[in-house]
C-alpha cells in the first residue's frame, strides 16, 4: 500500500469507486506532469451529503464537511487516473465554488475544510494556491464544487 493510502487509512478515509460521467466531460485530464480535475461535488454513494446554500440552509461547519468530502472524491478520481496517489508531487491550485445565500461572504472558511484536509493527507505538498468563489447556485444544488490542478510524476 502506498504512503498516501496508508495516511488515508490512518485518517479513517476509504476512497469511493469512480463512476462514469453522466455528461460530456472526463473526470481528469493530464498534460505533461499536470493533472486537471473536473469539478467534483460532495456525493457519497451517488447521493449528495448536503444540498443547499451556505448562509441560509447550511452552516459553515456543514459546508466544511461537504468540502472535505469533495476532496475525498477528488482523491478517488486521482487514484483512478494515476493508479497510485504516491505519484502526486504537490497540489498546485484549487478552484472552489460555494453555493451562497445573498450576503454570505464566508466562502474561505467553508473551503478551509478542503484545504486543511489536503494538508493532512499530503503535508506541505498539500499546500496550494486557491480561489474560493461564492455563486448563486451550483448543479443539483450541491453546496460546494471543487476543481484541482495537481503536479504528478511519471
Amino acid at each position: 500500500m502506498s504512503v498516501i493510502e496508508n495516511r488515508l487509512k490512518e485518517l479513517g478515509v476509504e476512497l469511493p469507486a469512480v463512476g462514469e460521467p453522466k455528461f460530456s466531460y472526463i473526470p481528469a485530464n493530464q498534460t505533461g506532469n499536470l493533472l486537471y480535475l473536473s469539478g467534483q461535488d460532495c456525493r457519497i454513494d451517488g447521493t449528495l451529503m448536503f444540498e443547499g446554500k451556505l448562509g441560509s440552509e447550511l452552516s459553515i461547519e456543514q459546508g466544511q464537511q461537504a468540502a472535505r468530502q469533495v476532496i475525498i472524491n477528488c482523491l478517488a478520481v486521482m487514484k483512478h487516473h494515476l493508479g497510485d496517489l504516491d505519484r502526486v508531487v504537490k497540489i498546485v491550485k484549487m478552484l472552489a465554488f460555494v453555493n451562497s445565500a445573498p450576503g454570505f461572504a464566508d466562502q474561505p472558511y467553508v473551503i478551509n475544510g478542503a484545504s486543511n484536509f489536503l494538508i493532512e493527507v499530503f503535508g506541505e505538498n498539500g499546500r496550494h494556491a486557491r480561489s474560493a468563489i461564492g455563486t448563486s447556485d451550483l448543479p443539483f444544488h450541491t453546496p460546494v464544487e471543487i476543481e484541482l490542478i495537481v503536479e504528478v510524476r511519471e
